[in-house]
């Protein structure tokens, strides 16, 4: 066997090691022959595969190897080594580092120099699979590393065990503060004591590397630039390494001009140094409070204003050198933030000059009214902002109408067609006029039906997955059972008894349960060649609602046919009649003397009571919400209690049983329960959440049908609604609200309390629902937002001793803006104390505005009805259990 042939064998075999030691027993004339054949057998073993499968990459070691050994040039290796077809397409590290370089052992050594060279130039991003061999030729050759950021970046990338005996330490370490995409490759380092940051810390400790060099390198990399992001792990290393004041003061120059314009945490890193910097000249500190109270960040703005006040109290001089800074802060954009400018300024202005007392006076029509005019008093020169015009919130617009008629059943073949094999998913219009209009048809002409929709039938017939749906264990979508119906009604079923074998056993929700039996009992009819003239449940309003009238009429041209309707379908018919009395219908319904029209005579609408329950994790009773140091595992728990019907999937679907998160049509749901919203609300609790398992969850589509439902409106409808006000990028949300709130069906202390809840365990976020709320007010709704705000407040309001929640500032203000646009009074004693905790932060001066403006200053006694609540809240607005009465 010659050379090539022994060499072919062990790579088709892929057994690298023994491929290694053949290698370096092949003269010149032997790995010429091997490097000259190679392309051909990668071509043929790359024709086994197809281009999705990465089969080709289990022969990668071993043709490198090959490669590498033979090849001649440097250039030809690098070539061969980077080829595309050794990459996996999802990614991966090298795992022939050790094999490669003992087949380059013999080569010579300036040529092993050239060759690391170029393999390190070729890398294009620091996880680059070949990195591992760059870098261990790299430190075996002694050759310097090129200037190639990527290097940089992947020599960042790996662990720094064993860094200060790391050859390339010395050429590198200068470069990690100046090459791109090192800071994104650190940015998860936060240990000071371990990874990149421990080691560095400790070479700098141990003398290995100089403490100024990583300081130097650090202030360097700020100026250069960057994201947040980018400059984060320099961010850490700097506080790890934690300068002193004499290490700062040679770098001040540089500390001050990161204060314009850098990323937050680098400005905050230098305000902190240069605050303890002794020695700065005046023009120094006021370039950088100058350069703070620009800044948009109100952090940095306060840092600017407190440094300033010191400063200038230790050395007044200094009061002539803040007239600049505080006439910019007196353009800042949060209302405290001008307020304590005006503080100050007033407070130091005995010793400004006559020049710096003019620039003050110039800034004073960027204040609001109220603080221009205090700071007019003592500074001169410049106009006082007018008022502007109060905003009057308009009245609640006019609710739309509550429903529209729905289109007919199918009338004809040729419509039924086509709406049959439309594009899934149904609509649930699209399903009840196609089941109807199938039943209707077939009972009429069921062969002139069949002769009609086989033809185009037999065409999806051809397609491979025809039979898809009669391989699967059970039918858990109502388009399954309707095509089923097709294909049993058309003699075209695989498999008899469809309706039998199909219905899914496990835990679904009640109203699927329902949609899925009154599937299955048409296809049953259809198999027993048992259809009714007509379906009772077929919608006739776009809320889902069953006119009486219809139902009536529906059963009388059934018991004139001599025919018994389908039991689901009676059932599903009588949850959809409308909750408005309609006494003609009734008269009519006394007539009927079928089974079935003794029951439609005889239902009133049932009283269901909802009552939902907050549950975190196996922690039920005494949660506490203002605890923000876990995550809030939340789940929402439904439970009803209701007088049986005597109907069983009536009863089964009123119950409101608990169950998970489906695969289920839940945006159905309201359409079949159009007359107890707080009943279907119920139901959808498993998709309130964000995190439902299947990722599903109710939007502004589903909310609006229950909104437009009837039946009272509670806990379970309040904490949708909730929810979806919430969700970002969704202002028909807004919409919502103001419609249930025009037809004064607003449960606002409820949604309030369901509010507070979902902004204490984390589901919708404080500027969402600010927003919403707001454009809510704004539009007419200002009084039913001042009750949601302020059932909410109890929730939200930190513990003593608490950190409050982002954006809680907002929510407040909010509440007082409403308030004082309903004129709302009475005490809220969670307000109240947190009133008169001890601080002046952004949040509690809005909680005193509150505060104040709904007592006066004055403790508030009780009404006439001797509640004492005037807020519009209502007695037991507590947060608690909110339990809705279906009646």
């Amino acid at each position: 066997m010659d050379h090539w042939d022994e060499v072919r064998k062990l790579i088709e075999r892929r057994h690298a090691d023994r491929l290694a030691e053949k290698l370096r027993t092949l003269d010149g004339e032997g790995r010429k022959e091997v490097a000259a054949r190679l392309p051909e057998l990668l071509k043929e073993l790359r024709s086994r595969f197809d281009r999705w499968d990465d089969g080709l990459i289990d022969y990668g070691p071993a043709l490198r190897a090959a490669g590498a050994a033979t090849i001649g040039g440097a250039a030809a290796v690098t070539a061969w080594l980077y080829r595309r077809d050794f990459a996996p397409r999802w990614g991966g590290a090298d795992n022939d580092v050790d094999l490669i370089l003992a087949v380059l052992a013999d080569r010579p050594a300036a040529w092993r120099a050239d060759l690391a060279e170029r393999l390190a130039l070729r890398l294009r991003a620091s996880d680059d699979r070949g990195m591992a061999l760059a870098l261990a030729l790299l430190r075996q050759t002694g050759v310097e590393p090129p200037s190639h950021d990527p290097l940089v970046a992947g020599w960042a990338g790996l662990a720094p065990s064993g860094l200060d005996a790391d050859p390339l330490l010395d050429h590198l370490l200068p470069r990690l503060f100046e090459a791109q995409d090192v800071g994104r490759v650190l940015q998860w380092e936060k240990n000071p004591h371990a990874g990149w940051l421990g080691a560095l810390t400790s070479l700098a400790h141990a003398g290995r590397v100089k403490r100024e060099e990583l300081i130097e390198g650090c202030v360097r990399r700020f100026l250069l630039g960057g994201t947040a992001i980018d400059l984060r792990f320099f961010v850490r290393l700097h506080e790890a390494l934690d300068p002193s004041p004499a290490e700062t003061a040679p770098r001040a120059r540089d500390y001050l001009c990161l204060l314009p314009a850098s990323p937050g945490p680098v400005a905050e890193l230098a305000v902190r140094r240069l605050r303890n910097c002794d020695g700065l000249a005046a023009d120094d500190l006021a370039e950088a409070w100058e350069s703070l109270l620009f800044r948009p960040e109100r952090k940095l703005v306060r840092a600017g204003l407190s440094w300033l006040d010191r400063s200038v109290r230790r050395a007044p001089a200094l009061a002539d050198v803040v007239a600049t800074p505080l006439a910019r802060a007196f353009g800042a954009d949060s209302a405290d933030l001008q307020e304590k400018a005006v503080e100050l300024a007033l407070a130091h202005a005995g010793g400004m000059g006559e020049e710096g007392r003019a620039t003050v006076g110039e800034a004073i029509g960027l204040l609001p009214p109220r603080l221009g005019h205090r700071a007019a008093v003592v500074f001169t020169g410049g106009a006082v902002a007018e008022a502007e015009p109060v905003f009057t919130p308009p009245p609640l617009p006019a609710a739309p109408e509550r429903s529209l008629a729905l289109e007919p059943p199918v009338e004809s073949v040729e419509e039924l067609s086509l709406l049959m094999w439309q594009e899934r998913p149904y609509s649930w219009q699209v399903w009840e006029r196609s089941l109807a209009g199938l039943v209707a048809l077939a009972h009429r002409d069921r062969a002139g039906v069949v002769a009609a929709l086989l033809p185009r039938l037999r065409e999806r017939l051809a397609r491979p997955w025809a039979d898809w749906d009669y391989q699967r264990e059970t039918w858990e979508s109502a388009g399954q059972w309707l095509q089923g119906a097709v294909r049993s009604l058309t003699a075209t079923a695989p498999a008899p008894h469809a309706w039998r074998r199909f219905m899914p056993k496990g835990n679904l929700a009640a109203p699927h349960r329902l949609l899925l039996h009154r599937a299955a009992e048409v296809l049953r009819a259809v198999e027993e060649d048992a259809l009714p003239p007509l379906l009772l449940a077929t919608p006739t309003h776009d809320t889902g609602h069953v006119a009486a009238a219809e139902l009536v009429r529906r059963l009388e041209v059934l018991e004139a046919a001599g025919a018994k309707p389908l039991a689901a379908d009676l059932q599903q018919a009588l949850l959809r009649l409308p909750r408005t009395p309609d006494p003609e219908a009734a008269r009519r319904a006394a007539r009927l003397t079928s089974a079935a029209g003794r029951i439609l005579a005889a239902w009133t609408c049932p009283r269901v009571g909802i009552e939902l329950e907050w549950t975190c994790g196996n922690n039920v009773d005494d949660h506490d919400w203002h605890d923000r140091s876990h995550y809030h595992d939340v789940r929402l728990v439904p439970t009803a209690t209701a007088v049986p019907a005597g109907l069983p999937l009536v009863d089964l679907v009123l119950g409101v049983p608990r169950h998970w998160a489906g695969d289920e049509q839940f945006e159905w749901w309201s359409s079949m329960l159009p007359s107890h919203r707080e009943v279907a609300a119920a139901h959808l609790m498993p998709y309130a959440l964000r995190r439902s398992w299947n990722g599903l969850s109710i939007g502004p589509e589903q909310i609006r049908h229950l909104a437009r439902a009837e039946g009272p409106a509670g806990a379970a409808f309040s904490v949708l609604l909730a929810r979806v006000l919430g969700e970002p990028g969704t202002p028909e949300s807004v919409d919502v609200l103001l419609e249930v709130a025009a037809r004064d069906e607003l449960p606002a202390a409820e949604v309030g309390r369901q509010a507070g809840l979902l902004l204490a365990s984390g589901e919708v976020r404080m500027i969402d629902m600010v927003a919403a709320l707001d454009a809510a007010a704004r539009r007419g709704a200002h009084a039913h937002v001042w009750r949601i705000t302020a059932a909410a407040l109890p929730v939200l309001l930190p513990a003593p001793g608490g950190r409050p929640r982002n954006g809680l500032a907002d929510f407040v203000t909010l509440a007082v803006t409403t308030a004082e646009w309903c004129g709302a009074r009475g005490e809220i004693p969670e307000v109240r104390d947190m009133a008169a905790r001890k601080g002046n932060s952004g949040l509690l001066r809005e909680i005193r505005r509150l505060h104040d403006r709904l007592t006066d200053g004055t403790p508030e006694t009780a009404d006439a009805d001797g509640t004492g609540d005037r807020t519009g809240i209502g007695a037991g607005a507590g947060i608690g259990i909110g339990i809705g009465q279906e009646g």
